[in-house]
């Protein structure tokens, strides 16, 4: 038996106290939303802080900066001439949403059928948990890595990240490393491993129209007053298209065109319309919108616009009434080479200028977040590659992300440039950011392991 097997058999014997590490986690509501209690927060960082030092860590801290939720740090630097590894996670969550909605309590892990739900169980605890799984499984088996490895794990990932640039100004040195590796992706599907090289930026605000001092009766008011509601439905009705496509003046502008590599991996993976309707969760009569393009291309390579949230009166408690005001929150999401500010200021004019009937129209800015992107070739890769199939079973896919991550480029930039290996634990079924967010337990122990080959795999194509 060499000694990769070693280590592997040692993970095999403890998934189920990291398992049980992962649901500690859980447990702790670590919501980092303002409104949300903070101290939760700081509670989950210092368990995060445990558990490392639980699986062999050295160097331990929680690190505060001002206005921002707490980050952890620890590391195993004991490999003098090899290459550093600087591992990512983050240990903060969304909001639980429509608690109703949950089939068990959003931060009681739960398992079902193969899955554990809870609010975190996914984004990101499980990846705080796969990279210490890796370490501890090598720690216990060799007494040693084979590379060296920092590990930091952010509490404001989900709020996006507003003081990481600080943060990483502050502590460059301490962060400086080879590689990264990023656990805070999805799988293609579940069973099938991924590589993720392209994510979309975000773009957000917040926008409310108001056109009376207070709410008043529609029988009597009725018909000459303008309804701030309706005013608002029609200026979110244009940001699109009949077929559901962008129709900001300008968005597509700055699109870039896809280049043949990225033509050629998105020609490579599978698509199924029913497999994505039941992925996505669609009812039977929604139909794809967006426009001619392949549905990857639309999530991945092209922009994108969303209500997210719309409020005005009480769904509860409504009443015969017009309402004075109406709220909305949108979303765009941004691909290369748009320009955050830009976007931004897009839409906002759009906002303002496509009002109706004199109402007031504030609009405040909620984030401007780049994309990233990144061609997937060289050692890391190479390592990655060979990871994946060894912990899954088979080959990996390269993929996009419609998502947003927005520690990406600035811990590259901060690392000059170092190679970004975006390894999720994720899949489609894993409704991460809505109710009953889940992880595929099999899947997850697949990361681990695949965790557990990439080290190695790394110490030999990176060795320095």
């Amino acid at each position: 038996m060499n000694k990769i097997e070693d280590v592997l058999k040692v993970y095999e014997q403890s998934k189920s106290i990291f398992l049980e590490g992962l649901k500690e986690l859980v447990r702790i509501p670590s919501v980092s939303f303002s409104g949300f209690d903070p101290k939760q927060v700081e509670l989950s960082a210092h368990k995060v802080a445990d558990l490392m030092k639980r699986n062999g860590l050295e160097n331990i801290q929680v690190l505060p900066f001002e206005g921002a939720h707490p980050y952890v740090y620890g590391e195993w630097l004991h490999a003098p001439g090899l290459p550093t590894l600087l591992l990512y996670a983050h240990h903060d969550v969304q909001p639980p949403g429509r608690e109703g909605l949950w089939k068990s309590p959003p931060f009681e892990p739960t398992e079902r059928e193969g899955r554990l739900y809870g609010r975190g169980a996914a984004d990101d605890k499980a990846g705080v948990i796969c990279h210490l799984a890796a370490i501890s499984s090598f720690l216990k088996s060799r007494g040693e890595l084979p590379l060296n490895v920092k590990l930091i794990v952010e509490g404001e990932e989900e709020i996006g990240s507003e003081h990481l640039e600080g943060f990483l100004k502050s502590h460059r040195e301490l962060l400086q490393a080879d590689v990264m590796v990023l656990t805070d992706t999805a799988n293609f599907d579940v069973g099938i491993p991924a590589l993720t090289v392209a994510l979309r930026g975000l773009v957000a605000v917040e926008v409310e129209v108001r056109s009376l001092k207070s709410s008043i009766h529609s029988g009597m008011w009725g018909g000459p007053l303008p309804d701030p509601i309706l005013a608002l439905a029609k200026m979110l009705g244009g940001l699109v298209d009949d077929k559901g496509a962008p129709a900001l003046p300008g968005l597509m502008k700055s699109v870039r065109p896809l280049s043949p590599d990225q033509k050629e991996m998105l020609g490579s993976l599978d698509f199924n319309e029913e497999t994505f309707r039941k992925q996505a969760g669609f009812i039977p009569t929604s139909k794809i919108v967006g426009g001619p393009s392949d549905v990857f291309s639309k999530m991945w390579y092209l922009p994108s616009i969303d209500v997210n949230a719309i409020e005005a009166g009480s769904r509860k408690m409504a009443a015969n009434i017009i309402c004075d005001t109406a709220w909305a929150k949108v979303g765009i999401r941004i691909v290369p080479d748009m320009d955050p500010g830009e976007t931004l200021t897009l839409l906002t004019d759009y906002l303002k200028k496509s009002a109706p009937w004199g109402v007031e129209v504030k609009v405040t800015n909620e984030s401007a977040g780049g994309w990233w992107s990144t061609t997937p070739t060289g050692p890391a890769f190479d390592a990655a590659r060979v990871a994946l199939e060894k912990g899954y079973g088979r080959k990996p896919v390269m993929m996009g992300s419609g998502g947003s991550i927005p520690f990406v480029q600035p811990f590259s930039d901060a690392l000059g440039g170092a190679p970004a290996l975006l390894i999720g634990v994720e899949d489609p079924y894993t409704n991460a950011h809505s109710e009953n967010e889940s992880l595929h337990i099999e899947d997850w122990e697949k990361a681990c392991r695949s965790a557990i080959y990439l080290y190695d795999e790394l110490a030999v194509k990176l060795r320095i």
